[in-house]
């Protein structure tokens, strides 16, 4: 089964970010062994974790007793490109452009294609462990305003 079905089981849960005061969802257990660097992830133990989402915050994860910085994580490089797709490695500012030439459509049928077949893998590549396909969404919303 695809981490993006709507058979998904994971709870959902909300907490603001003790440094820039951003909503961030919780994060699965697995998603943060995978994402934070050797060592630090040896010292991860069970708990309710959530991630940061803000480019511009420097919290990773973090729980009501630790906190693990950004700059700790694998994916993290200062000054990379917002990401909308990890499992498929499609940028915002890439996905942006195709939006403004009119050919944004095959990219998103792609990663449609990819999803429904049950081949990505946003549990594991996501730091968000969350599924992209609502990032697409929100991203044509926003294009259409402006």
């Amino acid at each position: 089964m695809s981490c993006c079905s709507s058979n998904s089981t994971s709870k959902k849960m909300r907490q603001d970010c003790p440094e820039c005061g951003g909503s961030c969802l919780s994060v699965a257990l697995k998603t943060m062994l995978l994402h934070v660097q050797f060592p630090g992830n040896q010292h991860i133990t069970e708990g309710d974790y959530f991630y940061c989402p803000s480019m511009e915050c420097n919290t990773g994860y973090f729980s009501s007793s630790t906190f693990i910085p950004k700059q700790q994580l694998r994916a993290f490089k200062p000054h990379r490109q917002k990401m909308l797709c990890y499992c498929f490695d499609i940028s915002e500012s890439l996905y942006l452009s195709a939006l403004e030439s009119g050919v944004s459509e095959p990219i998103k049928t792609f990663v449609v294609r990819q999803t429904k077949s049950g081949s990505c893998a946003c549990e594991v590549r996501n730091p968000s462990g969350r599924c992209c396909l609502a990032d697409f969404k929100r991203r044509e919303k926003s294009y259409e305003l402006t």
